[in-house]
């Protein structure tokens, strides 16, 4: 059942990012602004946010397989709401139910994974489980991106194949082995999340890395469709598609081969990778050049990658046992909320300035927190910290 666990984290991680491409075609038909765009794609985090400090507790207490089937039950509500969306309403609301699963598979999936993984595949069961995760996120943009621009009902068959698939998904867990050790009496005390002292100087550089990298995913998956149509002049959703894809592509491999770098190298080659990248990113902008846009979002992506899992890693390692839980969902918080603020942010500067010059100041500020964290790591590497 391992592979299988890792098929729903899959279907589910897919669902959260199919309404990309679909962007222009709801401004279509519904008539709103590109500022609004943003808000319907940021709303997302607020569900992710909650969700994620509610359900690693939840699963330990009731278990992985109830927590995955409620995830999934709130992934098919998320689809039915884009299904009979008539207004800006039922996507604000379907967005906030997609972030709630999206919250509830990265922290029980992620652990269903490993736990579920043969003694022969234990060494490979967190790659595996951020192979599923970020894999999920890029293909959802392709899927929809080719089911949009060859088949009929643009804005509603995508949801109806998600449905399918969210049943294959729900079958799989129900036949699933549970793997956690659940309480005589379960207990349902929420823990607020917080960071001790003694962790504060590895957590700040590697929260800013961390911010400026999910900023890039903000970027790309919810105003990527606007720069290809308004800046490039390209509209097929396929192609919008594959350069998300591209971009998640990378992220996965960027966390793949910081484990490669030696020492205190990870964060600060992310770092760096994010500031490159971003380069790109304007350049592609500024040059209305597809070609140097894909660049930056392959770069970008290494780099918010690598930052992401390096950054993740030490702040693990300098945390006290009994309070781990407790810093990596303050961090997980922090990174979430870098792909809705800054995002409704750039929709503002959009309305004022236009994509082009909001989009190359976006990238600006990337690259600048990227930059004072890079300068943070140097002044005082954290592998002292860490360890």
């Amino acid at each position: 059942m391992f592979y299988a666990i890792a098929l729903t984290f899959v279907i589910n991680m897919l669902g959260t990012t199919l309404p990309t491409p679909l962007y222009p075609g709801y401004q279509h038909e519904f008539g709103f602004s590109e500022l609004m765009i943003t808000v319907i794609y940021a709303v997302y985090a607020v569900g992710v946010i909650g969700s994620a400090i509610l359900a690693g507790r939840l699963s330990d207490q009731f278990g992985r397989r109830p927590m995955l089937a409620f995830g999934l039950l709130l992934s098919a509500a998320s689809a039915v709401c884009f299904i009979f969306a008539n207004g800006v309403g039922l996507l604000l609301f379907g967005r906030v139910l997609s972030g709630a699963s999206a919250g509830i598979f990265t922290s029980t999936a992620t652990i269903a994974v490993i736990e579920a993984a043969p003694d022969v595949l234990k060494s490979r069961a967190t790659l595996v489980a951020t192979a599923a995760n970020m894999g999920g996120l890029g293909l959802g943009p392709v899927v929809a991106g080719l089911l949009t621009e060859f088949l009929p009902w643009p804005l509603h068959l995508v949801f109806l194949v998600d449905i399918a698939m969210i049943a294959i998904a729900f079958v799989i867990v129900a036949r699933a082995h549970e793997t956690a050790e659940r309480p005589r009496h379960p207990s349902f005390k929420i823990q607020v999340p917080g960071v001790p002292p003694e962790v504060r100087p590895v957590f700040l550089p590697a929260a800013i890395a961390g911010f400026a990298g999910f900023a890039v995913l903000g970027l790309f998956a919810a105003v990527a469709p606007a720069f290809l149509s308004d800046v490039l002049h390209i509209e097929q959703p396929a192609i919008v598609g594959f350069v998300v894809l591209v971009l998640f592509l990378a992220s996965t491999v960027g966390q793949i081969a910081q484990a490669r770098l030696p020492g205190n190298w990870p964060l600060p080659v992310g770092c760096v990778l994010l500031v490159v990248g971003m380069i790109l990113v304007a350049l592609g902008l500024g040059m209305a050049s597809l070609g140097w846009l894909i660049s930056g979002a392959f770069v970008g992506g290494l780099g918010q990658g690598a930052s992401f899992r390096a950054g993740m890693g030490l702040v693990t390692a300098a945390s006290p046992n009994h309070r781990r839980s407790e810093v990596a969902s303050s961090f997980f918080i922090v990174v979430y909320v870098a792909i809705s603020i800054p995002v409704i942010g750039l929709g503002v500067l959009a309305s004022w300035l236009g994509l082009v010059v909001s989009g190359m100041l976006f990238t600006a500020g990337i690259a600048l927190l990227a930059l004072i964290s890079l300068i943070w790591l140097l002044q005082e590497p954290l592998v002292d910290h860490a360890r």
